[in-house]
């Protein structure tokens, strides 16, 4: 990776985790990693107790750097209630930047499993993104992933 790339791995990382560092009370922030399409950290920022902001930085295929940022909205009531902690569907729209094949606009579905004694959570996610620039067109992403709750 060259080191334009790496500067700008660097300068996002920096941003989402400044963006996101100031957790509201009872719904902090978290910080975690995803699996899957793509690879990278993850962090959310609950803006209330249904509404959040979710965000990954990545570098992914030929060294690119790679953002995207979501705002979800958490359906408790989509599942049965379990035993202990929550597990909403939660849903959402956003964009993806990616350094050199561009941007792109996406939408969002997925699970979140919120554990009750603990504070870290995991999630699945899938995610259609109508990309604009290179290789344009309709594609997929998703991930596991799991996060870890700071200030709770």
């Amino acid at each position: 990776m060259n080191v334009n790339k790496k500067l700008l791995c660097a300068a996002l990382f920096i941003v989402s985790v400044t963006t996101f560092a100031h957790g509201a009370p009872n719904r902090p922030f978290a910080a975690g990693i995803v699996i899957g399409s793509p690879t990278g950290i993850n962090g959310k920022y609950w803006i209330d107790s249904n509404n959040a902001i979710d965000a990954v930085i990545s570098v992914v295929e030929k060294n690119e750097a790679y953002l995207h940022a979501d705002y979800l909205w958490h359906d408790y009531k989509a599942f049965p209630e379990p035993e202990e902690g929550k597990l909403p569907l939660y849903y959402g729209a956003g964009v993806r930047v990616q350094s050199t094949s561009g941007i792109g606009l996406r939408g969002v579905i997925g699970i979140n499993y919120l554990f009750a004694d603990y504070p870290f959570d995991i999630f699945l996610e899938l995610a259609p993104v109508l990309t604009f620039n290179d290789g344009a067109g309709l594609h997929f992403s998703g991930g596991l992933g799991g996060r870890y709750y700071f200030g709770q």
